[in-house]
């Protein structure tokens, strides 16, 4: 959630400016970037409806643009060699540790003259300036300043070859042309070694703007303890993605008191000086409100395409088989808060439900329940057409004439209908199962009932 709030800055941010937004997948740590989780970043993006203007750009695949940077700095003897074994590294943090020092490497190798032999192992090491300061203005967090002292010289090739994030984010922004940079400011300590290697490259440093991080319900930071934290997991929960989009806004940035947001009124109104600098508190409450506004604001058939995405997840594989998913949704947007929920309740018009809900039968199975579902059925059986209008007054008039409530009609044909006592309007509900599948149900319950 974190990463998509940060996109979604980003994204913003460039299309208010007219600036371009790049989509890079920064996978050279192997273990975290599996193949799995890089799909999960792209189909994350497509169905937030944050389009990119370029990439996706993979890192994996730049690194011999990489080498040809690493090259050069230890040409300018701004890089060098570094053969300190694993052992050796061990002892140093020890022995600083110890000492109440900052872990930090010594620079033993920064202007060794020690020979060693072609297969010996070693890495790359960047060479930081050892005095004077480093210092970047923040959009969120101002004026922030390191001492070159307190940084040491990084590893920018790793002693397998591949070189790492930090140097590869700054090659990548100075090929690339980034001008801004925003991110969770847990990169902020990241920062000064890569403003010393922009200019050792020669290279303008990008605007930086870190953002705060997002707490759970709870005050902790957002983990995975708190439940659905990845985006998909979100659109398995039945969260709309303008709802989620929505949601992720306000997090750290407002617009006066305004809570619900157009894309375009976002476009209009996001600027990086709106940025809130404390951290933001995930409120589940409020998303679910920001989505079941959605769900009744939106277009019924933009709704339906993402309901038909959960109706398959409920084992309905072919939708022709009932109504089309946006009268379902004019049906229960009011009936229903996610669209998981929409779709469980929704299952029974495209396939057949197992059994009635044996609370809805002890309550609405009644003397005489059986005989006005048989005229009922001979009433529906005698229409012409099947609107939800015409049906509703043919069973207000058969209620009318048998002298009951239309509770005493519309429930027990809801239960013949749906399995269950809840479902919308009787006309709209009979409406939703079709004329065939309605009288065949109700066929079903008239036998299954005079059998209790």
């Amino acid at each position: 959630m974190g990463g998509a709030r940060t996109a979604l800055f980003s994204w913003l941010y460039a299309r208010h400016c007219g600036g371009k937004f790049v989509l890079r997948i920064e996978d050279t740590d192997r273990e975290r970037s599996t193949q799995p989780a890089i799909d999960a970043i792209i189909e994350s993006m497509k169905w937030l409806k944050l389009d990119w203007d370029e990439g996706p750009y993979y890192q994996t695949k730049r690194f011999d643009r990489y080498r040809e940077v690493i090259r050069k700095l230890l040409d300018e003897g701004k890089a060098y060699k570094c053969w300190c074994t694993k052992e050796r590294l061990e002892k140093l943090r020890e022995d600083q540790m110890k000492r109440g020092q900052k872990p930090r490497y010594d620079g033993h190798c920064r202007d060794s003259h020690e020979e060693h032999s072609p297969d010996e192992p070693y890495v790359i090491r960047f060479k930081n300036p050892m005095t004077g300061t480093v210092a970047f203005d923040d959009a969120v967090k101002g004026h922030v300043e390191f001492q070159n002292s307190e940084l040491d010289d990084f590893i920018i090739q790793r002693s397998d070859g591949t070189p790492t994030y930090n140097f590869c984010v700054v090659v990548d922004d100075v090929d690339m042309g980034i001008t801004h940079v925003i991110r969770g400011d847990d990169h902020v300590n990241n920062t000064p070694r890569q403003i010393n290697l922009y200019h050792a490259l020669g290279a303008q440093v990008p605007k930086f703007c870190h953002l705060a991080m997002i707490l759970g319900d709870d005050g902790a930071k957002l983990s995975k303890r708190h439940g659905a934290v990845s985006v998909m997991q979100y659109r398995e929960d039945g969260y709309l993605p303008d709802a989620l989009v929505n949601y992720l806004v306000r997090l750290g940035w407002s617009h006066g008191d305004q809570e619900i947001f157009t894309r375009e009124e976002m476009i209009r109104d996001f600027t990086l000086e709106a940025i809130t600098k404390s951290a933001s508190g995930f409120n589940t409450k409020k998303l679910d409100w920001i989505n079941a506004h959605y769900m009744k604001a939106l277009p019924a058939d933009e709704v339906g395409k993402e309901l038909a995405w959960h109706l398959s997840r409920q084992g309905v594989s072919d939708l022709s088989k009932g109504p089309d998913p946006a009268l379902v949704v004019k049906a229960y947007a009011e009936r229903a808060h996610t669209l998981k929920e929409m779709a469980q309740k929704a299952r029974c018009y495209y396939v057949d439900f197992e059994g009635y809900d044996p609370k809805a039968v002890k309550k609405w199975i009644k003397e005489g329940s059986v005989e006005i579902l048989k005229a009922a059925l001979g009433i529906l059986k005698a229409l012409q057409g099947w609107e939800a209008k015409p049906l509703d007054e043919a069973l207000e008039k058969l209620a009318a004439d048998k002298g009951v409530g239309m509770g005493a009609v519309g429930q027990p044909l809801r239960i013949a209908l749906t399995g269950g006592a809840a479902s919308p309007g009787i006309g709209d509900t009979l409406v939703l199962c079709g004329r065939e599948r309605a009288l065949s149900r109700i066929e079903k319950a008239i036998t299954a009932f005079s059998k209790e």
